[in-house]
């Protein structure tokens, strides 16, 4: 597990260790830095990847089931762990153990811990991701506009057409011009320090965390029973291999900012889900240094 830590998760620490200091020291923008990530360097990472990715369409296809059912699991854990909490509250609880941090956390880690192949599947992961946030989220906050609301934001990212337009190169075959090529996958490679940085910037300007009975709930299920739950899951479903290590990889990170600021939009209990993100992060510290540790033995799973 040290090893784990040390060369798997040290390097993301140290990379948003540098953002939160920034935070501290200097006044920057949340919004710019996300705008940033948003609508240039993570599209362009999600265009390099399924340009290059070894993932077949079927293993995808696979892996996306079994996340989404996994989500669905955690909601109902989370509802049936968070009895007695307000309706708000509750549903924050939820959305927290739903809503995991595949982005600016899973992408590097998954490269760490498994290499190109390890971040093709995290790739295919963090999009589903990006879907889930912005349905789920506003479904369970108590949006006017439920799901048709979420799915037109999905739609007005840049990534969900880049997704597109790299699944239509493939599937014609097209050659892109090298320079083209070229500058795309400069732009990927510069996504994941940028989001690293924007997390640790995050957490760095964040207020206290409030040790409630609901953020440690949300806590405890997203960093201890996601992961469990997500290899009986990944069984169940077929998974193996790969395929499974990276299911597993993934619910073992913490709960994503966007959750937060889902939260925020809709006028939702945003304190339990701040604290969540904050609470979650600092303890994944150590869990997904421990599931990195078991990765061999879950690939031999079957």
């Amino acid at each position: 597990m040290f090893a784990a830590l040390l060369n798997v998760v040290l390097p993301v620490v140290l990379v948003a260790g540098v953002g939160a200091v920034l935070a501290r020291r200097f006044p920057l923008s949340q919004d710019t830095l996300g705008k940033v990530s948003l609508n240039a360097l993570t599209p362009a990472l999600a265009l390099s990847s399924l340009l290059g990715t070894t993932v077949t369409a079927q293993a995808g296809l696979r892996l996306a089931a079994a996340y989404f059912a996994l989500a669905l699991l955690g909601v109902l854990v989370a509802f049936l762990a968070a009895r007695g909490v307000p309706g708000p509250t509750r549903r924050a609880v939820m959305a927290s153990v739903a809503i995991g941090n595949n982005g600016n956390f899973g992408l590097p880690i998954a490269l760490f811990a498994l290499g190109q192949p390890g971040l093709d599947q995290a790739v295919v992961i963090f999009l589903c991701s990006v879907v889930l946030t912005f349905t789920l989220g506003p479904l369970l906050y108590g949006s006017s506009g439920g799901a048709r609301a979420g799915l037109t934001a999905v739609l007005r990212l840049p990534v969900v057409w880049c997704i597109a337009a790299a699944l239509l190169v493939r599937l014609l075959d097209v050659p892109l011009p090298l320079g083209l090529r070229r500058g795309i996958d400069l732009l990927g490679q510069a996504a994941l320090p940028m989001v690293l940085l924007s997390l640790g910037i995050q957490l760095g300007q964040a207020a206290r965390v409030a040790l409630t009975r609901p953020v440690l709930t949300a806590t405890l299920l997203r960093v201890l029973a996601m992961p469990a739950l997500a290899l009986g899951l990944g069984l169940l479903l077929g998974l193996r291999g790969l395929n499974l290590q990276g299911l597993v990889l993934a619910s073992a990170m913490p709960t994503a900012v966007n959750a937060f600021l889902l939260a925020r939009e809709y006028g939702a209990d945003a304190d339990t889900v701040a604290s969540a993100v904050a609470l979650s992060t600092l303890a994944s510290v150590a869990t997904a240094a421990l599931v990195v540790t078991l990765l061999p033995g879950i690939g031999r799973l079957g």
